[in-house]
């Protein structure tokens, strides 16, 4: 099993639209791809005085899962929150293998 993690630090500004959407939207939306068996949102602890950090952790059984999803559904997902939040947040990507 591997994860797919993102963390992303969103802006103060638009925080708690932001947080709605990514529950009511994003994460359906990537679940709703076939790719992902689980999900998790965590909130990273530290604040900063812009804005906060979270961790989005999708859950998927083999390597083809992830290459699927970055290959066929990726782009328009981040495009979409490009189009809504461009400039209100960093996100970086990592892949990451459960060894127990």
């Amino acid at each position: 099993m591997f994860i797919y993690n993102v963390t992303v630090s969103i802006d103060k500004t638009v925080h708690d639209e932001w947080l709605i959407w990514m529950r009511e939207k994003h994460i359906p939306d990537v679940m709703n791809t076939g790719c992902f068996v689980e999900s998790k949102m965590v909130k990273v602890l530290k604040e900063e005085d812009d804005g906060h950090t979270y961790s989005f952790q999708y859950t998927f059984k083999e390597m083809n899962d992830i290459e699927n999803y970055q290959k066929n559904f990726a782009p328009k997902l981040q495009a979409d929150v490009k189009q809504k939040y461009d400039g209100m947040f960093a996100a970086f990507r990592t892949l990451l293998e459960i060894i127990e």
